[in-house]
């Protein structure tokens, strides 16, 4: 009875060392920002919904881009149009942000509207860990785990809408 305890503590022990499974997503026909909540949901063909919690934004959260180097993340309606593998941020999905009113509104107040807006994980220089609260210059900034599950998951042409 002893050998079988133990051998039973040992396979316990073993299963608890597994890393844990990659997370995954059915592939998403849109997305929904909401900056206020810090939340990211995800709209599945397949009638699923998915919601990440706890993105981390532009360092001045409050209120829509306007000028490069406001570190505000955009807001309204936008389109994933590509993404960057050689990221230095993990991987990262790029937002088609500035639009044409976006570029007309900065221009007219003789600045640029910025650009270059992802969605990314973590520093590559942060090869573990999570850069703590909101720390990017306008982009979401997910874990790596959720980048390479919305990697898989967002393909070209996916909608995105990024609220207040």
């Amino acid at each position: 009875m002893l050998l079988r305890a133990s051998a039973l503590l040992a396979i316990l022990a073993f299963a608890g060392s597994a890393a844990p499974a990659p997370l995954a997503y059915p592939e998403v026909d849109r997305i929904l920002v909401e900056k206020a909540a810090r939340t990211m949901t995800l709209y599945g063909i397949d009638g699923s919904v998915h919601t990440i919690r706890g993105i981390q934004l532009g360092d001045a959260p409050v209120g829509p881009k306007q000028f490069e180097g406001d570190e505000k993340t955009p807001e309204g309606h936008f389109t994933i149009d590509y993404g960057n593998p050689d990221s230095a941020y993990h991987l990262s999905l790029h937002i088609d942000y500035p639009r044409a009113e976006h570029v007309a509104y900065a221009n007219a107040q003789g600045r640029s509207a910025g650009g270059m807006i992802m969605i990314h994980g973590q520093p590559n220089s942060l090869p573990l860990g999570r850069v703590p609260g909101d720390w990017t210059d306008g982009c979401i900034a997910v874990s790596n785990a959720e980048i390479e599950a919305l990697w898989e998951a967002v393909p070209n042409g996916t909608p995105i809408e990024i609220r207040p």
